[in-house]
């Protein structure tokens, strides 16, 4: 007689092949296929890269969902700084979400770009570091502790920072012709600073070309360079308008001239230093937006979309932005990339034409 039906335990006897070509059951006893085995796991590992490309355009649109650090490479109380404030309760307003200012001064600005590629990349740090950070140092320096063209990635460029020439109103000048005679007269007894190294560049040809002997002292920070400034320390300095603005308001700071082409709306009465004959380099003084290499591009693009907004409001932009002496611009992390890119290029000529020694 036929014995019983094998039934769904029986089939448990059977599984991989035995070396004569039978079926040999597995650890558990089930019957395995390899091929179904492979089946089974290609249809996971799709399910899984479907599942969390679906996640991206979600963690976009929850983003934030907890507060965001915004590092600086300045001290507190600089244009970075007073901007990025500003730009975080607007965000706070928009997105319910506080934005936490953290300043990172020091190393000739190395210091922030560092905090910021060492951050995590998830959308909830970003930073707003200064021309010199993005594209100078690299070549002023033997080593730096983040590679600018690698651990960052581009989210916008808010502004161009116009930088002036001031002295000490007590110098008693009111032309560069003034203060190329004055420094004749009084050899080795004038200072100057400036952060910018187009305009350090520029100090120094303007020296050259005039047979001055002026100091330059090595930049330490916006407020030293303004309490230099005016305590008549070091009394001339090529520095941010935003930075300058009251104090030439005040009558206690001189404006000589200022960078770029065009003459700011602030202080029209002063000549560029185009007008003035000088046909050497000078590139835009800016602070980019940025954030840690690896953050998600749809984080980085909600980011860049809402800063150009809150720039474009009628009201934000004239108080923190013309009203300080900078130039608005909204563009695309796109944009800001080849941008950098370009800038990168220029500051490397730059630097190899000043003649500055590696730091």
């Amino acid at each position: 007689m036929p014995g019983p039906v094998p039934g769904i335990h029986d089939l448990r006897r059977f599984g991989k092949k035995d070396v004569d070509g039978r079926d040999k059951p597995g650890h558990d006893g089930v019957v395995k296929s390899k091929k179904g085995e492979d089946r089974m796991r290609n249809l996971i590992g799709l399910l899984v890269v479907l599942c969390c490309l679906a996640a991206l355009p979600a963690a976009a649109d929850d983003y934030p969902s907890r507060p965001i650090r915004a590092i600086t490479a300045t001290s507190a109380g600089g244009t970075s700084d007073v901007y990025m404030r500003v730009l975080g309760e607007e965000l706070r307003k928009a997105w319910g979400q506080a934005v936490v200012v953290e300043n990172r001064p020091g190393g000739g600005l190395n210091v922030g770009g560092r905090f910021c590629a060492e951050a995590a990349p998830d959308g909830y740090t970003i930073c707003i570091l200064p021309v010199e950070t993005l594209t100078y140092n690299e070549f002023l320096y033997r080593s730096i502790p983040f590679n600018p063209e690698r651990d960052f990635v581009p989210v916008a460029n808010p502004f161009y920072d116009t930088q002036v020439l001031v002295v000490n109103s007590s110098l008693g000048v009111k032309s560069l012709a003034d203060l190329a005679a004055l420094a004749k007269a009084k050899p080795k007894t004038l200072s100057y600073v400036t952060p910018s190294v187009p305009l350090y560049v520029y100090m120094e040809q303007w020296k050259k070309d005039n047979g001055l002997d002026i100091v330059w002292v090595p930049f330490k920070g916006g407020g030293d360079a303004v309490n230099g400034l005016l305590s008549g320390v070091t009394p001339i300095a090529f520095f941010g308008l935003a930075n300058m603005i009251q104090y030439i308001h005040a009558g206690k700071l001189t404006a000589l001239a200022v960078d770029g082409d065009t003459r700011s709306p602030l202080v029209p009465d002063v000549p560029t230093l185009r007008e003035l004959g000088y046909k050497g380099p000078l590139t835009q003084v800016y602070f980019g937006i940025v954030a840690p290499k690896g953050t998600p591009a749809a984080i980085v693009d909600k980011l860049s979309k809402e800063i150009n907004r809150i720039d474009k409001l009628p009201e934000f932009r004239q108080k923190h932005l013309i009203e300080l002496g900078l130039v608005p611009i909204e563009d695309t992390p796109e944009q800001f990339a080849k941008f950098l890119a370009a800038d990168r290029a220029r500051a490397k000529e730059i630097v190899k034409d000043s003649g500055l020694p590696l730091r």
